[in-house]
């Protein structure tokens, strides 16, 4: 794992779980199990929410890969831990639980 994905763990780590996986050549964050954003070259892009559309407002929509949904780029908002917190509390609440893997 490379530094800016410790450095994003780390910092979101004070909300709950957080997991970084790769995947496709990026990599994707999950907190407490729910995926909230991805990884792709040294930036963050979080899902967009009520929460995060609110608390985000400026930031740019944008596609972090190519076919992807657009979401929120995330670029210097890291030293805010209330922020950080407020942010994720209020995203992992509005994002689906994950849906149980079908029996084959």
């Amino acid at each position: 794992m490379n530094e800016f994905n410790e450095y994003v763990r780390e910092c979101f780590s004070t909300a709950g779980n957080i997991v970084i996986k790769a995947m496709m050549g990026g990599y994707l964050v999950y907190l407490d199990g729910k995926l909230i954003g991805d990884i792709c070259d040294n930036e963050l892009f979080l899902k967009r929410t009520p929460t995060s559309d609110k608390l985000l407002a400026d930031s740019e929509l944008r596609f972090p890969y190519e076919g992807s949904k657009t979401l929120m780029h995330v670029f210097d908002r890291f030293e805010d831990m209330d922020l950080i917190t407020e942010l994720l509390e209020g995203m992992y609440a509005e994002l689906p639980e994950k849906k149980p893997k079908k029996a084959r």
